[in-house]
């Protein structure tokens, strides 16, 4: 059984079990500048959320995708998109935005074309999307793109006018129409369509439908062909378009690492829709790094239990699927930044570490070893 386990992906080797079965974990392990910690729940049916963190002794890459619609387009992006990073990184001499921004593009053509070969078996597939963030440590640079409202945060020391020992410095954009420069963002591009964005039962969402601008997928809401497929007609939700109503261009941030630079939280919005920003840096500024991805998990969920007036062992106790109507799948990986090191490259090891497809099926005693689902 130990060797059976041992044939299996890095993570089932090191990821840790819980209490709670629907929750994976890893405590700590190391990248090229500090420590890196992940965690995952799995509230839907199918996990939805998917991540990675790729580490060598030059580089760290953290992606976190958050899928909509279905698993089939985060993990799409899960086994394609640092393949891309690591091709135009190489042709182009090193890591750059440009870089960042071709992996994305690449990404979604591809996953728009599998989309197309796969329309008559599966024409659910053109309403599968995913938000994308992805995070890089290279040569002193940081580099944080995204599509969606999954967030990037910084925890630094405070300045001396701050009162806080700690602040959050957000890098991320979220693309969310419930963010009112996002909402205007849209509806300037659509001037000619006064319903391209609506206000339904006190959310806001591009046709009625969905929240985020920005993603990997979502073909039937960015090539109008879909809606006058008549397969996919016959599956419904149809949508007339004059033109794409959402994008797949990143927002990219870039910065050096300076000295008061502490650590970075990579997290899908299950997170940040229960506990603030400042709330997060605190936490991970006031615990021991072991196992402290799944600390803020914890933390979260706890939330939502006050939220309905429970205990967080009841949430606990709720099935997968069903447990969606208390909280979202969660993803959480913190990276530590350790400058005192001599040299940014004095820990970094080759490796990658990708969390359970799912998570349930993971933890279950009868878990088969491959959970990969077709092509996708």
């Amino acid at each position: 059984m130990m060797m059976r386990s041992c044939c299996r992906p890095l993570e089932r080797c090191f990821g840790r079990r819980n209490g709670d079965g629907l929750l994976w974990h890893m405590d700590l392990k190391p990248h090229a500048s500090g420590d890196f910690s992940i965690a995952v729940v799995q509230a839907n049916s199918s996990l939805e959320d998917q991540s990675q963190v790729f580490t060598s002794p030059s580089a760290t890459y953290v992606g976190v995708y958050d899928g909509h619609g279905g698993p089939e387009a985060s993990r799409f992006v899960n086994r394609h998109l640092f393949t891309y990073l690591h091709k135009f990184s190489k042709e182009q001499g090193g890591l750059s935005s440009d870089v960042i921004k071709r992996a994305f593009n690449a990404t979604e053509e591809d996953f728009i074309q599998l989309v197309k070969r796969s329309l008559p078996v599966m024409p659910q597939i053109a309403s599968v999307g995913s938000c994308c963030l992805v995070g890089a440590i290279s040569e002193g640079e940081l580099y944080v793109a995204n599509l969606g409202d999954s967030r990037a945060v910084l925890g630094r020391r405070g300045f001396e006018r701050e009162k806080n020992s700690v602040v959050a410095e957000r890098l991320s954009t979220d693309h969310n129409v419930s963010c009112e420069k996002v909402r205007k963002e849209v509806e300037s591009l659509h001037p000619d369509d006064q319903a391209v964005v609506v206000y339904i039962r006190g959310v806001w969402r591009i046709k009625g439908i969905i929240q985020v601008s920005r993603s990997i997928g979502d073909a039937y809401l960015k090539k109008p062909e879909f809606n006058r497929d008549p397969i996919f007609q016959r599956y419904g939700n149809l949508v007339p378009l004059k033109r794409p109503v959402l994008t797949a261009e990143p927002s990219i941030v870039t910065r050096s690492i300076r000295p008061h630079d502490l650590f970075l939280i990579f997290a899908s919005d299950g997170l940040w829709e229960h506990l603030t920003d400042q709330v997060v840096v605190e936490i991970v500024f006031k615990n021991s790094r072991a196992g402290i991805a799944k600390r803020l998990v914890r933390a979260a969920i706890q939330e939502a239990a006050k939220k309905r007036e429970m205990r967080y062992k009841d949430i606990q106790k709720i099935e997968k699927g069903i447990r969606r109507h208390f909280h979202d799948d969660i993803t959480v990986i913190v990276i530590y930044l350790d400058h005192q090191r001599e040299s940014f490259h004095s820990k970094g090891t080759l490796g990658s570490i990708t969390a359970p497809v799912d998570v349930f099926s993971y933890n279950s005693e009868d878990a088969e070893e491959n959970q990969v689902i077709g092509v996708f």
